[in-house]
Order: C-alpha cells, then structure tokens, then sequence
C-alpha cells in the first residue's frame, strides 16, 4: 500500500504528532511506500495562517531545513520495512513561487514532490468558508468565476512545476457544497480549463492522487469528484493513493472508502513513487491484486 502526501505536527502547526510516530504507525498499519511531503515555506509574512502569526518568515525556512534532514534519517533508519520518499508539497500563491520552489529544488534532492494550489488572489481556499467566500469576492462574486480563477493558476503552476504528483485537483469545490455536487460541465468555460489541465498533466505523465482527506471533511468521495475521475479515466490519466494525512489518526484514514470508489469507476490500475537505487521511478499495481492486500483487514477496527 502507498501514500503520496503526508505532514506531521512536528512541521506544520496545522497538524498533530511528530514524524518519528507518524512513520512508525504508517509501517504498522502496512504501508510499502510512504512519502514525506510537508509544506514549502512562504517567503512572505502576509501569507501565513493564524497559527503562524507569531512566527517569522526565517522561521519557516529552519524548521524545514529541519524536516529535510530529519526524514532523510528516517528514509535510512526504516529502509528495511518501507520505502520513504523525501518530497515537499509546494504552494503557489503568486508567480515568484516559481522562483521560490527552484531554490528549495536546488539546495535539496528531494525524490518527489506534491504539486498544489491552496489560494487564489492570495486567499487560502480551503482554511474555512469565510475566507473561499473572500476569494470568491476578489474573482468577481460568484462561484464559476472563482472555479475558473482556480483552475488558470493550477495550469500556470502545473507548466511551471510539472510535478510528479498533483495534489487534490479540485479542492476548490470544498466548500461550494452545492456547486461541487452538480457535474463540472454545468460551466463550459471551466470544464475547459479542467479538460486543458488534465491533458497538460497526461502529456508529462504527471500522477493525480485520490486523497481519502476529502472524506474525512464531509464528501462522500476522495479528491477529485467523481465527474472528473470519469474525465481522467478517458484521457488515459494515472491515478495514485494519498491520506493527506495530518497526524496519526488519518493514516490510511477511509482508503477502504477510496478503493469503493476506485472498484465503482472500474479503475484497473493505480500507480505509485518507488525508489530504484536511489532514483524515482513509477510503478503500477493492478486494482484485482490490492484488493487482496492483507492492508484491507484492518478496516474492521479503524
């Protein structure tokens, strides 16, 4: 079993529990690969999030450079019982995180990293309600034009970035409860920008993650809506497991749920990071055979 994104509250205040724990459950719970992606840090105190305010902005660049160093040990400490990748999962706030995220690559080797948008026109989108209504306000008022406004950043960071793993493609629908129920294609003009997207990401073999996180907020389903998972599928997209996990009690948390709804869109294969002598390389796994996992047995208790 394998898990693409994860944070502990070691590193990101957001979360709970540290990362020593954090690996250790994933291993008990039988994960084979596990990747390690806590968030870049912002390089501007006007992005930080509540619980961050009295911090500084160098603050964030040492507790990752902790992180960084503290995973690597990790990676070697557990190679025998699994198989961690050191990664990130970036923001992309404005255009200069182009710059940012090329400097983190470049002082860091990381094996993968986790390709996200959490604002738009500087307003986090998924922190709560009031503030995905102010971004809504800032793209003219209405949910379609917010959708839109999304979906051109996550291209302009999908070009800039092509990373090997997009992180929750259509988080935006997290709170347009309505919105996200009714299929995409309600607004042509942003079923186009999901449609240019996701060729984008097809054209470099980008995988895009179904992350179970989206379930435990309320969604019946994981990132991305089924509308859009049927979208994938005929585009010959690859798909690839994520907890999001946010501390110990969301490892693997409702990846039974995830495999419903991989069995119902008749998903036949799911892809995963691995590490070849050191390098990053995709492996695919046949849905018939992880359905045999021993892994699923636990669900009877979790």
């Amino acid at each position: 079993m394998h898990s693409h994104h994860s944070h502990s509250g070691e590193y990101v205040l957001h979360a709970k529990d540290n990362l020593d724990d954090i690996v250790n459950l994933a291993i008990e719970r039988g994960f084979t690969t596990y990747c390690l992606t806590e968030h870049i840090p912002r390089n501007n105190d006007q992005d930080f999030y509540p619980e961050e305010k009295h911090l500084k902005v160098q603050d964030l660049f040492d507790n990752f450079e902790k992180f960084y160093h503290h995973a690597r040990r990790l990676q070697k400490q557990h190679k025998t019982e699994i198989t961690l990748l050191v990664g990130f999962e970036s923001d992309y706030i404005r255009a200069d995180f182009k710059q940012l995220i090329q400097q983190i690559r470049d002082k860091y080797a990381f094996d993968m990293f986790v390709g996200s948008i959490h604002h738009v026109k500087e307003v986090p989108i998924d922190f709560d309600i009031t503030h995905w209504v102010e971004a809504m306000n800032r793209c003219g008022g209405t949910p379609r034009q917010l959708y839109a406004t999304y979906f051109d950043d996550q291209y302009e960071m999908l070009k800039d970035l092509r990373p090997p793993v997009v992180g929750h493609f259509d988080l935006i629908r997290l709170f347009s409860i309505d919105d996200s129920e009714k299929p995409i294609s309600q607004w042509p003009e942003v079923l186009e920008r999901v449609n240019r997207n996701l060729d984008f990401i097809v054209s470099y073999g980008g995988l895009i993650e179904l992350n179970s996180a989206a379930i435990r907020k309320g969604w019946k389903e994981p990132y991305p809506r089924e509308d859009i998972c049927k979208i994938i599928i005929e585009k010959g997209g690859r798909f690839a497991l994520s907890d999001d996990s946010h501390g110990l009690a969301q490892i693997g948390l409702n990846f039974h749920k995830v495999l419903d709804q991989v069995i119902k869109l008749g998903i036949n294969k799911l892809y995963y990071l691995d590490l070849d002598d050191g390098k990053t390389v995709v492996r695919e796994e046949n849905v018939a055979d992880i359905i045999l996992a021993p892994f699923w047995t636990q669900y009877r208790e979790i």
